[in-house]
C-alpha cells in the first residue's frame, strides 16, 4: 500500500478520549519490548512517527495514527513488563480490554510476537482472549533481521505449535529494519477492512 499520510493524532487512556472518526481500525498488542512503535514505522514507512525507546513499557497510554486519511493504527501498551506495580498492570489491562472490548471502529488486531523467542504466558493468554472474543487477528513475528535464515524456519514452526495455530491462522515474518513482511501485513489488512 502506498503511504501518502500517516500522522499521530491523540493519546488516550478513556473511551470519551478517542478520536471521533468513522474509519476502520487496526490494533497493534504485544509484550512491552515487542517492537510495535518500530513496527509502526516500517509499516507507514515514516522514520519517528511513534516513538521508539530502548526503555520497554514506555507506551502506558493508547496511541491513534491515521493512516492515507482512512485508517488508524492504535498502539496499544505492552503488556509482560516486570517493573511496574501490580496495581499498574491491573489498569493497563483494564486500558486494552476497554479498548479492545468496546471500540466499535476495531476491524483488526495485530499480535506481535518475538520470532526469536517462543511465545510466552502472556503471548498465549492474549491470543486465546481475542479466539474468544472472535475479533479477527493476526499473528506477527517480528524482529525477523535478528535471525539467520537457517533459524526462521525453526523458529516460525515453534511459533506455530506454541501458540497451536492452525491452517487458516497465519503468521507473517516481519522486520522493522529491513521492511520484510511489510507488504504481506498491508495485504493481509487490505483484505481484511477494505482499504
Amino acid at each position: 500500500m502506498e503511504i501518502k499520510d500517516a500522522k499521530y493524532i491523540v493519546t488516550a487512556v478513556k473511551p470519551e478520549q478517542y478520536p471521533v472518526h468513522s474509519w476502520p481500525e487496526v490494533a497493534l498488542v504485544g509484550r512491552s519490548n515487542v517492537g510495535k512503535s518500530s513496527f509502526i514505522n516500517a509499516l507507514v514507512n515514516r522514520k519517528g512517527l511513534a516513538r521508539e525507546s530502548a526503555t520497554p513499557g514506555k507506551t502506558r497510554e493508547i496511541n491513534f495514527y491515521s493512516v492515507n486519511n482512512k485508517l488508524y493504527l492504535v498502539d496499544l501498551p505492552g503488556y509482560g513488563y516486570a517493573k511496574v506495580s501490580k496495581a499498574e498492570k491491573i489498569g493497563w489491562a483494564e486500558m486494552i480490554e476497554t479498548y479492545l472490548i468496546t471500540r466499535e471502529q476495531l476491524q483488526l488486531i495485530l499480535l506481535l510476537i518475538d520470532i526469536r523467542h517462543e511465545p510466552s504466558a502472556d503471548d498465549k493468554t492474549m491470543l486465546n482472549w481475542l479466539r474468544n472474543q472472535a475479533r479477527p487477528y493476526l499473528v506477527i513475528a517480528n524482529k525477523l533481521d535478528k535471525l539467520s535464515k537457517n533459524q526462521i524456519h525453526k523458529q516460525l514452526m515453534l511459533v506455530r505449535s506454541s501458540l497451536v495455530l492452525t491452517d487458516n491462522e497465519p503468521v507473517i515474518p516481519f522486520s522493522a529494519a529491513t521492511k520484510d513482511g511489510r507488504a504481506e501485513v498491508w495485504e493481509f489488512i487490505r483484505k481484511q477492512i477494505d482499504c
